[in-house]
């Protein structure tokens, strides 16, 4: 019993030593996910992008702007001229925050009363609005701590306070729910496009029926296309699935159009049905398909902005993530959802995704003529 279990092993180990691909891919896996989560897989909140409404232009202000940058929670990447500019730059995500400043502060400072400012707060990420939420608040503490120090050792002892009232946009209740349901509909759909056009075709192969149909009238592209267009319709319908659900179970609240959501979603399947096709040029089983996609799959989830947000992860792994096309559809799906932009607010995603499509579609395409020929 003992030689013929020894045999097998024997043969199993060459296999895998004789299938390059497969051996590649097993070995990069665990390493992919080690580096990932080790420098992905992280809450803290560093240098988040925040855009200041200085209405005082005091030096009190500029001082209060200071205290957030040093505190390197913030960073401050604008300035607006009214809050209409500052609604425009959270919505369009290219801040997260938002401190303003109203006409008097510094009076007030100097009388020794309250100086009230605001601090929007984009909540479409429940992770990333507590932390903003806090530090906004302990920044403007230890502001109002330090000139209270100032004019306790001065002559004048009028005590000034300063008071940071927040307010978090999109999504009050910080209902972490709203953040996740939003991104599952981009995942599955990436998911389902990819994966199972990819075991689609490695099937035809590996029975021998692609070869088959090749030597009918049946063109390339025609047959790419029948093969692909049951899996658009399946991965549409379980998108509205997980959409109805997500309305209907966990109550998400849905802003923005439904019908720009599914256009968009659709624009995406491109993408992920290109990748599909990719890869069945470049398995030979199936078995081997499905690990080539989980390749692909996982750094997709890591830096997409799924699970942790990008802001928090090293800077080497954001300029990764713009390569990755699940990003630009998360930005586009929570924005509608939670914040009901239109195409305008995602005017620069929908762009990168037109890109990503016809690359990686059109790369397919040569690569699976080639392989068919």
């Amino acid at each position: 019993m003992l030689e013929r279990i020894r045999a097998v092993v024997r043969k199993e180990f060459l296999h895998i030593v004789r299938d390059p691909r497969t051996l590649v891919v097993i070995v990069l896996i665990p390493i992919i996910q080690l580096v990932l989560m080790g420098y992905a897989a992280t809450t803290d909140i560093e240098h988040l992008r925040t855009v200041v409404l200085d209405r005082d232009r005091s030096a009190d202000s500029r001082a209060l702007i200071d205290s957030y940058r040093a505190s390197g929670y913030f960073e401050i990447t604008a300035y607006a001229e009214n809050e209409d500019e500052v609604g425009q730059l959270i919505d369009r995500g290219d801040a997260r925050a938002g401190l303003m400043i109203p006409t008097g502060y510094g009076r007030e400072l100097a009388a020794g009363r309250v100086g009230q400012v605001g601090f929007v707060i984009d909540g479409s990420d429940p992770a990333v609005a507590n932390t903003i939420l806090g530090a906004s608040q302990s920044v403007g503490q230890a502001m109002a701590l330090k000139l209270v120090e100032q004019q306790l050792g001065g002559k004048d002892l009028q005590v000034a306070l300063i008071e940071v009232r927040p307010r978090v946009w999109y999504n009050p209740e910080l209902k972490s729910v709203n953040y996740m349901i939003p991104a599952l509909m981009g995942m599955i759909l990436q998911f389902l496009a990819t994966m199972l056009t990819a075991l689609a075709v490695v099937r035809e192969r590996e029975l021998g029926t692609l070869e088959q149909l090749m030597v009918t009238p049946i063109q390339p592209i025609e047959l790419v296309i029948g093969k692909v267009l049951p899996y658009v319709v399946v991965a549409f319908l379980t998108l509205i699935e997980v959409l109805t659900f997500g309305v209907l179970w966990f109550d998400v609240p849905i802003h923005g159009s439904v019908l720009l959501l599914l256009v968009l979603s659709g624009l995406f399947l491109f993408t992920s049905l290109g990748l599909g096709l990719l890869i069945s040029t470049v398995a030979h089983t199936q078995q081997e398909a499905m690990l080539i996609s989980w390749l692909f799959l996982l750094p997709s989830i890591f830096l997409s902005g799924f699970f942790f947000p990008i802001d928090a992860m090293p800077t080497f792994l954001q300029v990764a993530s713009l390569f990755v096309p699940l990003r630009y559809l998360l930005t586009i799906i929570r924005g509608i959802v939670l914040k009901g932009v239109g195409l305008e607010a995602v005017a620069m995603d929908v762009i990168a995704l037109i890109v990503f499509g016809v690359a990686v579609i059109g790369l397919a395409a040569w690569r699976f003529n080639k392989r068919v020929e």
